[in-house]
């Protein structure tokens, strides 16, 4: 596959082997057995390797998709507003809040406005950027949005566990303790230790699309789960 082809389509349940060895992608399977081909990054050791998922690269269909799959069990929490992390994770929190029905959502921020308030942000860190120093950042006109309401925080991948902390951080530092975490992939459980380390609770509010493991290398272009 060409790298622009991946996270174009939804294939059928069943159209490829769960159990391995991978070679080229993973099947990522969504409840109702349908998959989406995810390509497969090697981590720096050359042993291992994670499935990746950027959803704004992703087809419309695709994104639709996931956000069909994460609303209802955020909707089990009863949410009142969707607050989205950046920057990828803004994609699926805007899919996810208009497939329950909301008017919009919160989006969470890096890029500082000059009327933002630096008390209300965080320090900011992820996997995929982990050289850059950024802070999170809520527009402080949003927050008669979310205070006092029950709220779901959303992001795309919860890999590390950094930016999801970050987010509870800030909705921490505001006095609003989210009902529920949401994604479209759960890659791998390198993220239950950071997770825990912020609240035993979080692992148990944390509900996903999808979940992928780490993948071990089991011989030339192949990878086992």
């Amino acid at each position: 596959m060409q790298p622009h082809d991946f996270w174009q389509d939804v294939h059928p349940p069943g159209s490829f082997d769960r159990a391995g060895p991978f070679s080229g992608f993973f099947p990522a399977t969504l409840d109702d057995g349908s998959q989406i081909k995810l390509p497969i990054r090697p981590l720096a050791d050359g042993e291992h390797a994670l499935a990746s998922l950027i959803i704004n690269q992703a087809s419309f269909d695709v994104q639709d998709a996931l956000a069909a799959d994460l609303a209802p069990k955020l909707a089990a929490l009863r949410p009142e507003v969707i607050v989205g992390l950046p920057t990828l994770g803004l994609t699926l929190a805007a899919a996810v809040a208009r497939s329950l029905g909301f008017t919009r959502y919160v989006p969470l921020g890096t890029s500082r406005k000059f009327w933002y308030d630096e008390t209300l942000s965080v320090p900011l860190s992820s996997i995929t950027t982990p050289e850059q120093k950024k802070r999170l950042y809520v527009d402080p006109r949003m927050l008669p949005l979310i205070q006092g309401k029950r709220v779901a925080l959303v992001d795309d991948v919860i890999s590390s566990g950094a930016s999801i902390v970050s987010g509870l951080e800030l909705m921490a530092s505001l006095g609003i303790e989210p009902v529920v975490i949401g994604a479209a992939m759960l890659q791998s459980e390198r993220w239950h230790e950071r997770l825990a380390s912020f609240g035993r609770q979080w692992q148990e509010r944390t509900v996903g699309v999808f979940r992928t493991p780490m993948l071990k290398k089991a011989g030339e272009g192949n990878w086992t789960a």
